[in-house]
């Protein structure tokens, strides 16, 4: 899909401020300064739109990104991050988990993990949230540039043994640097959202 116009219509918390124009949404979800932003920024082919931020944990609110009036990005707070208080980490994660589990319009998650690493618990109890709702899931490692390629097979072979993965659900490798994986996570978004 090639992105003309884009706009942050609505940060939302709670489900009254969700956008009510019915648009299908996918939403990004991984721990905090995974690159989300800067995967959004390569897919809607705008440098610096969606903010990366130097302060782990900033985003608060789900932000929804309509993309051409066709569809929504839903950026989700990031998780994983220790210097956020208890009751604050609880509602943030009620937040997430409510919009995850009722939203009909929600069509599928990009789960973005860093690729450098192996998934982390947090990054694999999401993975089994998702799972266990049978949300449709990329499983999307990023940060792939700073990886030499002869190690990307292993990467993707690490991933695999230890995602224990949904039918249907597939792992993608991508860099926001050389804009790898662009147009293997654009098609993933159009064969469940059917929005070209």
């Amino acid at each position: 899909m090639d992105v003309h116009n884009v706009n942050i219509d609505i940060s939302a918390v709670e489900p009254k401020q969700y956008p009510s124009n019915g648009y299908p949404e996918i939403a990004l979800v991984g721990r905090s300064n995974v690159g989300k932003s800067s995967l959004t920024n390569v897919l809607i082919n705008r440098n610096g739109y969606a903010r990366t931020s130097n302060k782990p944990g900033k985003t608060q609110t789900l932000n929804f990104y309509n993309l051409d009036e066709k569809l929504f990005f839903v950026d989700i707070p990031g998780y994983g991050y220790a210097k956020i208080s208890k009751a604050q980490r609880a509602k943030w994660g009620e937040m997430i988990e409510t919009y995850l589990t009722t939203r009909r319009q929600l069509k599928g998650v990009v789960l973005l993990i860093d690729g450098r690493r192996a998934p982390s618990q947090d990054d694999l109890q999401m993975y089994e949230f998702l799972k266990y709702y049978d949300i449709p899931t990329l499983v999307l490692a990023t940060k792939m540039d700073k990886t030499p390629k002869s190690k990307w097979n292993k990467e993707v072979s690490i991933l695999n043994k230890t995602v224990d993965l949904n039918d249907g659900d597939e792992i993608q490798l991508f860099s926001a640097l050389s804009k790898y994986g662009k147009e293997e996570v654009w098609k993933w978004i159009e064969s469940k959202t059917g929005v070209k």
